[in-house]
């Protein structure tokens, strides 16, 4: 089943396989995938699927939507071509071909071997896992708002935390340790108070992150 990989800064954030005729892309909420960023139009573009092939069409959007670099109107996709909206990248990746793709894009959606009871690690990666990570695990626990005491684990190899539409983070597991980078909204999230970009930056344990009004804090053992 074909499926589009959603990505900013090499950084998944969604994945959606295509099961309707017709999936609209856009900003507004009732899109198929939704993509909150001032650079997307509320109605950006719609994924057109004829049989096994699969059809891109811009919709008039302020920005335009661009395939391998170049601006579209129409266009069919092909296995591997990279669709960009402002600073997202989404993947097409054709029916059929899903279990041969990169392995890095694929598994970040997948959540980690359930953790055992401690003092016990969480396992190493395994072959063919996006990446080899040592036995650590991690987590975020808020300090303030109303989960306030709540506890975060870090599971997967790519987290999204804050409010869709205000501010949005991620934070990325690596072979060496976490990192975190801002996502979208207009508000900078703040890293021990100094202002979170787009360029990921390495989380230490202790670390205070603060997101739309939230102050949170990064626990690693």
């Amino acid at each position: 089943m074909p499926k589009m990989i959603v990505s900013i800064d090499e950084v998944v954030i969604k994945e959606v396989q295509l099961t309707k005729d017709k999936t609209t892309l856009g900003r507004r909420p009732y899109n198929d995938i939704v993509i909150d960023n001032l650079a997307v139009s509320g109605e950006h573009a719609v994924l057109q699927m004829t049989g096994g092939e699969v059809f891109l069409e811009d919709l008039n959007s302020t920005n335009g939507t661009y395939l391998n670099g170049k601006a579209i109107k129409k266009q069919q996709l092909q296995n591997g071509d990279s669709v960009e909206i402002g600073k997202y990248k989404i993947k097409f990746v054709g029916d059929g071909e899903a279990d041969n793709f990169d392995k890095t894009m694929v598994v970040k959606a997948r959540p980690a071997a359930a953790p055992q009871p401690a003092p016990r690690p969480v396992p190493s990666g395994t072959p063919g896992d996006s990446v080899g990570l040592g036995a650590f695990h991690a987590s975020i626990k808020v300090l303030s708002g109303a989960a306030s005491g709540r506890e975060v684990p870090l599971t997967k190899v790519v987290t999204t935390i804050g409010k869709p539409g205000v501010a949005v983070a991620a934070i990325t597991r690596r072979q060496h340790g976490f990192v975190v980078h801002h996502v979208e909204g207009a508000g900078n999230p703040t890293l021990n108070g100094t202002p979170i970009k787009a360029e990921p930056v390495a989380l230490k344990n202790g670390d205070l992150i603060e997101l739309a009004g939230t102050q949170m804090q990064f626990v690693q053992t």
